[in-house]
């Protein structure tokens, strides 16, 4: 299969997550030209904000490489990781430190993204890893603005802007007073 191929089935883990109110990320690491991991964000399924669909995916292949006692370095040495969403800065480095062969991403990462879009993380490492982008990035974008087009149920309410515009009043209403 080539990386087109292989991002068509993570974009669809990618639509799963849209389906169940996560974001919408799709992640498959491929080892020997076989799918050895898939994931998804189940961040707000388990409320732990580093359970990124690549985080999810290291895991798996740990715990397989566990069972059947393989090595996970040699693994993760020869694995391609294809994820919808550039990965963050934490993943980025995760995948750098693992020193997966390639990332092969969608659409770029504005906010958070760690191989270019805010911060080149391999460059900490003097990676091996390769980065290629922009791989249906248009889809994996549509994906993203189909999720923030609503509201995430599992967002907490702030308190912050409650409580700071009190406070602001309050600490008005004291300055006021000396001018007064």
């Amino acid at each position: 299969m080539d990386f087109l191929s292989w991002m068509n089935v993570a974009l669809q883990k990618a639509n799963d997550s849209l389906k169940s109110g996560e974001v919408p990320v799709g992640c498959l690491f491929i080892y020997n030209n076989d799918i050895i991991a898939t994931g998804n964000n189940t961040v707000n399924e388990t409320r732990n904000a580093t359970r990124h669909a690549e985080i999810n995916c290291i895991d798996q292949v740990l715990e397989s490489c566990n069972v059947k006692d393989l090595s996970y370095k040699n693994v993760f040495y020869d694995t391609d990781v294809i994820v919808t969403v550039e990965p963050c800065i934490m993943c980025t480095s995760a995948l750098c430190q693992l020193q997966v062969r390639n990332i092969i991403y969608g659409c770029g990462n504005d906010r958070f993204g760690g191989c270019i879009s805010v911060f080149e993380v391999p460059k900490l490492y003097n990676s091996r890893t390769k980065i290629i982008g922009g791989i249906k990035g248009t889809e994996a974008m549509t994906l993203l603005k189909e999720f923030y087009k609503g509201t995430n149920p599992n967002v907490p309410e702030s308190k912050f802007k409650k409580d700071r515009k009190k406070k602001d009043t309050n600490i008005t209403n004291l300055i006021n007073s000396f001018f007064v």
